[in-house]
Parts: C-alpha cells; structure tokens; sequence
C-alpha cells in the first residue's frame, strides 16, 4: 500500500487516499473525507511503482 496525495475535484482540498499497488490497473468510487462528494479514481501501476493516477468528479 502506498499513500497517495491529491486534490479534491469538489472542495479543492488536499486529502490523502491508501493506494493497493499489487492490483496493475484499478477503478473505483471513494468519498472525499473532507466533503464527501463521491470521487471517481482511476490508477495504474507498473511494477508497483504508481504511472497515472486520475481523481474526477462523478457524472451527473
């Protein structure tokens, strides 16, 4: 597990997120713990090193 650092899309704020790096490519919904506003995640790894990491706001 890593810890990843990011910006919220919706309060803007700098919030902190566990990342597992045995799974290559991950995409899944967490809440925000400052605003709780749902956040789409989207992470790829690469021999456990982190390559992309998207944080975006959920469709309407």
């Amino acid at each position: 597990m890593i810890e990843h650092y990011f910006t919220c899309p919706y309060c803007w704020q700098t919030i902190s997120m566990l990342l597992d790096s045995s799974i290559a490519k991950q995409s899944y919904v967490e809440d925000c713990e400052v605003c709780c506003n749902p956040i789409q995640v989207s992470v790829k790894f690469m021999s456990s090193e982190l390559t992309e990491f998207q944080a975006n706001r959920m469709e309407d």
